[in-house]
């Protein structure tokens, strides 16, 4: 006679077997709908294209590399910006790329000068514009009292970074920006303003910040129509503030298209 414990090690080996030949002849999507079903949105996506990452801050394999510590022939007359030890020095003038961007991710590596001259505004003053109207700030803020919404990192006269997390003079710092450009219809109607996040030094300084318009020094920041595309900008503003290691990335969202997925892998 069999005891209760044999008994019901039976039926489960009897339920197990049985399981298994279900999986076996539905297989697992059959199994899933089977057993009550899992949500499946009904869009058919393309594969996502594959990008090699760089090394640590160095450009991906889909990135344009702006500057490279050879020469600045990325930017129009980059020729007048000093080159030395593999870095670009700001002088004379801004520097504008020859090529045009809208929604991007740029990195930029910078170094306000290790000798402390001057303060606040006047201490390792540059800026990263992007498309050549909207200011994100470069400046040596470490022990350097300013206008909050001056200082390192800031969206300029709009909106200070959230930390400030500046390195000492003379070290090198990083900004990473993910930038989504306004857009304007045909008559000129602003439809979207832009976004902007920044990563200082790793930090989160700006999350999705909406800007309000183009950053000025003299006048409330409000939006002008323009082109879709436009040259990213590295300021000169007296400091002879360092940079290396410049690239961009163009951003094209992945568009789905509503249908029935010919296949959903498990």
């Amino acid at each position: 006679m069999q005891s209760p414990l044999s008994h019901r090690l039976i039926r489960f080996a009897k339920f197990v077997l049985l399981f298994a030949a279900l999986a076996a002849l539905c297989g697992r999507a059959g199994l899933r709908q089977l057993c009550g079903g899992e949500y499946i949105a009904p869009i058919v996506w393309p594969e996502p294209p594959i990008v090699e990452p760089g090394a640590a801050g160095g450009p991906p394999s889909d990135a344009i590399v702006l500057f490279d510590g050879k020469d600045l022939s990325a930017f129009k007359d980059g020729q007048d910006w000093k080159i030395k030890d593999g870095c670009a020095i700001a002088d004379k003038h801004d520097i504008d790329t020859k090529q045009s961007f809208g929604d991007c991710q740029v990195h930029v590596e910078w170094a306000a000068p290790e000798k402390i001259e001057g303060r606040g505004q006047g201490r390792g003053n540059s800026g990263v514009y992007l498309m050549g109207l909207y200011e994100i700030q470069i400046l040596d803020s470490y022990n350097n009292d300013t206008y909050y919404d001056g200082q390192a990192a800031g969206v300029y006269k709009q909106h200070p970074p959230m930390v400030n997390a500046c390195r000492k003079p003379g070290q090198w710092q990083t900004y990473d920006i993910i930038w989504e450009a306004p857009k304007f219809d045909k008559q000129g109607k602003l439809l979207r303003p832009a976004y902007v996040t920044v990563l200082h030094n790793g930090v989160l300084v700006q999350n999705h910040f909406e800007l309000a318009g183009g950053t000025s020094w003299n006048e409330k920041p409000h939006y002008t129509a323009h082109a879709d595309k436009l040259p990213l900008r590295l300021q000169f503003h007296v400091n002879p503030v360092r940079f290396r290691n410049i690239w961009i990335r163009e951003i094209k969202d992945i568009v789905g298209t509503p249908g029935k997925h010919p296949h959903h892998p498990d």
